[in-house]
Order: C-alpha cells, then sequence, then structure tokens
C-alpha cells in the first residue's frame, strides 16, 4: 500500500510527458490560429509536417499572410519549397508585393530565383521602385593625352524575367565603366569632354549594355569629372630619357673602341720602334765588318760621322727649348 502513491506520481510524470509531447507533435494551437483565419489545414497535415522534419509555423504562417491578401497558395508547393532549402516567408512576401504592383509573378518562378540565390523580394522592391548604384572611380585619357577621372550614377530597375542566370550589378558596373573608358578615350580633347559631359551618357547609354543582365538601365548621368595626370607628357618624357640613355650608351661604346683603337695604335708604333732600335743596333757591327772586309774607308767613315753630327745638330735645333732653358738651350 506503501507503493501507490509513488506509482501514482510516475504515472503522473509520464502522463504530462504524454501530453506535453502530444501538444508537440499536433500543434493544436497553430491549427486554432489558422482555423480562425481562415485557412484549412487539418491536423494530420501539421503532424506530418512535424514526421517530414518541417517547421509548421514556417508554413502556415506565410500561408495565412497569402490568404489575406487574395493569393491562395498550395501547402503541398510551400513544403517542397521549405525542403528545397528555400525561404518560403520571402517568397510569399514578394508574391504579395509584386500581386500589388501588378506584376506577373507565378510562384513557381519566385521559388526559382529564391533558390538560385536572389533576394526575390528585393528584386520585386527594385522592379517597383527603381534604385541608383554608383560606379568607382574610372580614370581613362583622351587622345591629347589628358588623363580625366568620372564617376558616374547608373539608374537600374530589376527585370524578373532575367534574374535566374542573368548577371548582377558587377557586370553593370563594370560594363558602365568600359563605356565610359571608350568614349573618353575616342575623345579628340580633355575639354570637350568637359564641356559636354552628357556625350558620355548618351554614348554609353546607346550601347545596350544591360544586355544579359537581370537589370534594366533606365538611365546613366556623370555625376562628377576630374582633370588627372597629363599621361602624354610623363609618356614623352619618359621616351625622352629612354632615348637619351640609349644615346649614351651608344656614345660610351664609340668612346670605348677609339680607346681600343688608341691602345692598338700605340702597341704598334712601339714595336716598329722597337724593331728601329733593333736595327740601329746592328749598325755598329755592319760598319766593322766593312772595315775588316774592306769595302768601308776611312773617308767613308769620317763622312758617315759627319752626317750624322749634322743629323743630331739639325734635331736640336728643331726640338722647343724646355722650360727654364735660354734661348741656345740651358744655361
Amino acid at each position: 500500500m506503501d507503493g501507490l502513491p509513488g506509482l501514482g506520481i510516475i504515472f503522473f510524470i509520464l502522463g504530462a510527458l504524454a501530453l506535453l509531447l502530444l501538444f508537440w507533435a499536433v500543434p493544436v494551437r497553430l491549427w486554432v490560429t489558422a482555423l480562425a483565419s481562415g485557412v484549412q489545414v487539418s491536423l494530420g497535415s501539421l503532424v506530418g509536417m512535424r514526421l517530414r522534419k518541417i517547421h509548421p509555423p514556417s508554413i502556415v504562417y506565410p500561408l495565412i499572410s497569402s490568404s489575406k491578401a487574395g493569393l491562395p497558395l498550395n501547402v503541398n508547393e510551400l513544403e517542397s519549397h521549405y525542403l528545397a532549402g528555400g525561404d518560403v516567408e520571402r517568397v510569399v512576401n514578394a508574391l504579395i508585393s509584386a500581386d500589388k504592383a501588378n506584376i506577373e509573378l507565378p510562384f513557381r518562378q519566385a521559388a526559382a530565383i529564391d533558390l538560385a540565390g536572389r533576394d526575390v523580394l528585393e528584386a520585386v522592391q527594385v522592379s517597383v521602385n527603381p534604385k541608383v548604384i554608383q560606379t568607382p572611380k574610372v580614370a581613362a585619357m583622351a587622345k591629347d593625352g589628358i588623363q580625366l577621372i568620372a564617376v558616374a550614377r547608373v539608374t537600374v530597375r530589376a527585370n524578373i524575367n532575367r534574374l535566374v542566370g542573368g548577371a548582377g550589378e558587377e557586370t553593370i558596373l563594370a560594363r558602365v565603366g568600359e563605356g565610359i573608358v571608350s568614349t573618353i578615350g575616342s575623345a579628340e580633347s580633355h575639354k570637350a569632354v568637359l564641356e559636354n559631359p552628357d556625350n558620355i551618357s548618351k554614348t554609353v547609354l546607346s550601347k545596350g549594355l544591360d544586355s544579359g543582365t537581370a537589370y534594366e538601365i533606365l538611365s546613366i548621368d556623370i555625376a562628377d569629372v576630374d582633370v588627372g595626370k597629363n599621361i602624354g607628357a610623363e609618356l614623352q618624357t619618359d621616351q625622352a630619357e629612354a632615348d637619351k640613355r640609349i644615346a649614351q650608351a651608344k656614345a660610351e661604346e664609340r668612346r670605348a673602341m677609339a680607346v681600343a683603337a688608341e691602345q692598338e695604335n700605340k702597341a704598334i708604333v712601339e714595336a716598329m720602334q722597337a724593331e728601329v732600335v733593333k736595327a740601329e743596333a746592328q749598325v755598329p757591327l755592319a760598319i766593322s765588318e766593312a772595315f775588316r772586309e774592306g769595302n768601308l774607308g776611312i773617308m767613308d767613315y769620317m763622312k758617315y760621322r759627319n752626317i750624322q753630327s749634322d743629323t743630331e745638330m739639325r734635331r736640336a735645333i728643331a726640338k722647343p727649348p724646355d722650360e727654364g732653358d735660354g734661348a741656345f738651350g740651358p744655361e
């Protein structure tokens, strides 16, 4: 008998746990909310959502919103989108916004846009209210060599039909920047660009830069144009400096060749002088041999010596006097 109160407590706890489990598995409160909102969702469907690991409020509350907005949606489609990893609430809000703005947007298309990683609700809002995106500073050079730095504001509107597979804002900015560079580069003078910056907008806008993107370009406005560096003058200066270095290198090469030729000529002269000295050293031997053989007489030798003395005197007279010497040689 003493064990009966303890057994009753155990049964009470088990019953409470079973009741809590029942209320978790069968969201009666959510079912009552849906029923009061005019949305027919059976308790079996809610239990099936639990078993399929679907958060019932993530399906029921968007279903209530769509029903109140006059957009009857299929519960199975919402569950399929949830299981695919999509944001059901965002898709339903996008459908409601599109319906209020008279934009045709089926559920399947909205779900595909959401699963593609794009914000379908923002796309609908941008389709209704175009937004402005600003390009970074774009530097380009006119034909006169002056650099211009331009900033443009691009007004775009989302194209719902091209959101899946269409390029994003980065592509729009890149194409607009390329168009600005091309337009400025084709201008004869930077002054012409500064006088009529709207020509850039007209030229770039006429190129159909929104082709293949998820947006439609409504307008391109040049917000600012600044004058940058004189690129042409810098290039000419660099070219002149390079030409000067080339000329200096060629001059140095010619000087080295001249020095080498001078050294070579000097070596040839020294070799010839050595040959002369060597030949002169043979003269006394030849004279002695001539005396012994009787081919040279004493008078001939004296005549040779007189001629040699006369030649040395003439060389001494022709040689310019050194510093400190008098008019007739050293004092």
